[in-house]
């Protein structure tokens, strides 16, 4: 049987929202840099480096580094821009749909590599970042097909008796022009601090019962440990599907504008 704890025995303290407000580390000029900061420039670096060494000497018969490149860039291709937009407006908007994509797996797979172990999308400047994105984009996309009429066929869709557009009308510019870039935003930042936060409660409680508890709380410690190496796979598959999804709906909200009835 376990003994209960005495008056004097160690606190846990579980993971709060500080861990996403870390310390200044330095400053340049007004920027104020942090550890966070610093993992995403870390991942944007990773990024850039893998595609650059990936695609820089390009052969017909590749090796295997070039393969896996390419192994990625053919899933965006075929599996989004393609599947979504059709070949011409797919290869068109490809270039902004990869960057997103491996921009966002890349920030959210962080959280859950060894000395990092926070995602770089879990603060809110780079999901917004990219809603914004995605949105001007989107916008950019509708103009360019029908620069008359896009905003008109979103506001007053055709079919609809006039006296409904007092109701319709206002939906519309809400759900449209307004809630798209902020549950863009939200479902990936909720997403990345939900993980981290469950991630850091399971790992501090394994610390806590085998090195501050010691005895027989250690068999306790060997189920959060177990719950952290679960999570931790499940967050793996987290981080990919969040990236899919930001930017499998950025090309559903451009294949919605460029549509033939705007």
């Amino acid at each position: 049987m376990i003994a209960p704890l005495s008056a004097d025995a160690p606190e846990f303290h579980g993971p709060s929202i500080d861990e996403f407000f870390p310390e200044t580390l330095f400053q340049i000029g007004a920027l104020e840099i942090n550890r966070i900061h610093l993992i995403q420039f870390l991942a944007t670096a990773a990024v850039v480096l893998i595609f650059w060494l990936g695609t820089r000497r390009m052969s017909i018969v590749p090796g295997r580094f070039q393969s896996i490149v390419e192994m990625g860039l053919d899933f965006v291709r075929v599996n989004i821009a393609h599947d979504l937009l059709g070949k011409k407006d797919g290869d068109r908007f490809l270039p902004i749909l990869t960057t997103i994509f491996f921009m966002v797996l890349f920030m959210n797979i962080t959280g859950i590599i060894p000395f990092l172990n926070i995602a770089g999308t879990s603060i809110v400047a780079v999901p917004l970042t990219l809603a914004v994105i995605s949105y001007v984009t989107f916008i950019y996309a509708g103009i360019k097909k029908s620069p008359k009429n896009f905003f008109k066929n979103s506001l007053f869709p055709s079919g609809v008796p006039w006296p409904i557009y007092i109701i319709v009308t206002p939906i519309e510019l809400i759900s449209t022009f307004i809630i798209r870039p902020v549950t863009l935003t939200l479902r990936l930042l909720m997403n990345m601090m939900v993980g981290h936060l469950l991630l850091v409660l399971f790992f501090a409680a394994t610390q806590f019962f085998l090195f501050d508890l010691g005895g027989w709380w250690s068999l306790l410690a060997a189920g959060s440990l177990a719950f952290g190496f679960v999570f931790t796979l499940f967050e793996i598959l987290v981080a990919v599907l969040q990236a899919y999804v930001f930017a499998l709906l950025t090309a559903v909200y451009i294949q919605l504008a460029v549509a033939e009835e705007h």
